[in-house]
C-alpha cells in the first residue's frame, strides 16, 4: 500500500537537512527519510577533529576551488556563500572563528551541538523524520520504495528531493547505490570516483617489483607526516603543506588538494608522477652547496642530518626512491632534494575517500536542479557531479545546493494544479 506525502527528502545529511529547512519555512509538509537510525552521521564524523564549516577566502578563489564545475556552482554560492553559512550558524547560537589557514570552525570546534540545535529547529518547524528507511528506487508506477525493519514501504510524494551523498564512507549511509537506478531512468550519471583521496605508490628503487613501498620503509614510517614539504605535479603548481605516509602510499591534505589531477593522470597514462620538494625553505643553490660540503669520515646520512637537518623520514624517502649511485652523486642528490620524483600507481578505493567525484551531471538538470528525465525529482549535495578540496568547500556547496534545490522544488509545487 502506498502512502502520500507532500514532499519527500531522501538523505539526512547537510544538503537534505538544509532543503528541509527551506521547504518547511515556505510552509510545505516535509518528511526526511534516511537509512540510518539517526541523521547527520557523516557530518558528525567530519567534526571529530574540529568541524570545518567553510572557508574565509574571497569569493573568486573560493569559487575557483570547484574547477571545471565552477560555472554551475557559482549561482548556488551567490545565493548562499561562506558569510551566509556563518550567519546561518549564528542563528542557531553557534559562534564561529577563522583559523590561521582561513578555515572557519565553530567556536567549540564540535559538530554535535550545531546538529542538535538544527534538528530542534527543524522539528519545531514541523519537519518529520523517518529513520531506518533505506531507499530502493521506484516501483513501476513511480512510488518510492523503502526497505524498513517492518518490511517494504511505498511512498508517493508530490515531489522528491534526493540528497543521498556520493559513495565515500558507505558505512555512514552514502553508498552510491542510487547511481544505476537513476541511469536506468535516463539520467546522465558520471561514474563515481574517489576525491580527496590517498594513492598507492608504484615501483620504487628499493622495491622495483612494486607497487607499494618496500616492507622496511612501510614498517618504519607508515602513519608519519612528511613536513615541511612542497608538492608539484602536472596541472598542479607547487604548493607547500604536509602529507602522511601510509602502508601502501600517501594521503593527507596536500595529496587531497592534488587528487583530481593525479586521478586524471592515472586514468590517462596508467600512472602519475609528482615531485616533492623536501626542503622548501631552502634554495636549490643552498641545498647543492650543503650536499657538496666536505663530510670527512661522516656517513652520508649523518652529513645530510647535520647540514640540512633532514628527518629520518625524509632520509628514508631518499633511500626508498633513489638508487645508491644517485645518492652518491652530489648534483643528482641535491636536485632530488628539491624535486624528488614519486610515481603513483592507483587511487585508493572510493569507500576510503573523503568525498566523491562524478554523479548526476548538471547537464541532466534544469536550472532549478530538477532532473529533466524525471519531473518533480530534484537533486542536491554530493550526488551532483562536482568536487572540491577539503577546507570547508564541500560542506558549503552541499548546503548551498540543498537550498537551491529546495527553492526549485517549492517553485515546482507552486506550478502544480491545486
Amino acid at each position: 500500500m502506498s502512502s502520500a506525502f507532500p514532499v519527500a527528502i531522501i538523505g539526512g545529511g547537510p544538503a537534505g537537512l538544509m532543503a528541509a529547512e527551506v521547504l518547511a519555512a515556505a510552509g510545505h509538509a516535509v518528511t526526511v527519510f534516511d537509512a540510518k537510525p539517526s541523521v547527520g552521521r557523516k557530518f558528525l564524523l567530519a567534526g571529530k577533529g574540529g568541524l570545518n564549516l567553510t572557508h574565509a577566502e574571497p569569493f573568486a578563489p573560493f569559487l575557483g576551488r570547484f574547477g571545471a564545475r565552477a560555472p554551475h556552482i557559482e549561482p548556488l554560492l551567490r545565493a548562499f556563500d561562506a558569510d551566509a553559512l556563518r550567519a546561518w550558524a549564528a542563528g542557531l547560537g553557534v559562534e564561529t572563528f577563522v583559523g590561521t589557514s582561513g578555515r572557519v570552525f565553530p567556536k567549540d570546534l564540535k559538530a554535535a551541538p550545531l546538529l542538535r540545535a538544527w534538528l530542534h529547529r527543524l522539528r519545531a518547524a514541523g519537519v518529520s523524520f523517518a529513520m531506518r528507511h533505506r531507499w530502493r528506487g521506484w516501483t513501476d508506477d513511480g512510488a518510492l520504495r523503502f526497505e524498513t525493519p517492518d518490511g517494504e514501504r511505498l511512498v508517493t510524494p508530490r515531489a522528491t528531493l534526493l540528497a543521498l551523498g556520493g559513495a565515500s564512507w558507505p558505512q555512514l549511509g552514502s553508498d552510491g547505490a542510487w547511481a544505476p537506478w537513476l541511469a536506468a531512468r535516463g539520467v546522465d550519471v558520471a561514474p563515481l570516483q574517489p576525491a580527496n583521496c590517498g594513492f598507492d605508490v608504484g615501483a620504487t628503487a628499493a622495491h622495483p617489483a612494486g607497487p607499494g613501498w618496500s616492507e622496511r620503509f612501510a614498517t618504519e614510517f607508515a602513519g608519519q607526516p612528511v613536513k615541511p614539504v612542497a608538492l608539484a605535479a602536472e596541472g598542479f603548481a607547487s604548493r607547500p603543506g604536509e602529507f602522511v605516509i601510509t602502508a601502501t602510499g600517501i594521503e593527507g591534505s596536500l595529496v587531497y588538494a592534488a587528487s583530481s589531477v593525479l586521478r586524471e593522470q592515472i586514468a590517462r597514462d596508467g600512472r602519475a608522477t609528482l615531485q616533492l620538494d623536501l626542503l622548501p625553505q631552502l634554495t636549490a643553490e643552498r641545498v647543492l652547496a650543503e650536499v657538496k660540503h666536505p663530510r670527512g669520515s661522516r656517513s652520508l646520512s649523518s652529513h645530510l642530518k647535520s647540514r640540512l637537518h633532514l628527518s629520518p623520514l625524509k632520509l628514508g624517502l631518499l633511500h626508498e626512491l633513489l638508487s645508491r649511485e644517485q645518492m652518491l652523486d652530489a648534483a643528482t642528490l641535491a636536485a632530488a632534494l628539491k624535486a624528488l620524483p614519486l610515481t603513483l600507481h592507483a587511487a585508493r578505493p572510493v569507500a576510503e575517500a573523503i568525498s566523491t567525484a562524478g554523479g548526476v551531471r548538471f547537464e541532466a538538470l534544469t536550472a532549478e536542479l530538477m532532473l529533466s528525465a524525471l519531473p518533480g525529482v530534484f537533486v542536491a549535495g554530493e550526488m551532483l557531479d562536482w568536487e572540491a578540496p577539503t577546507g570547508g568547500y564541500l560542506l558549503t556547496a552541499s548546503m548551498a545546493s540543498g537550498r537551491a534545490a529546495a527553492h526549485g522544488l517549492a517553485s515546482f509545487l507552486d506550478r502544480l494544479p491545486a
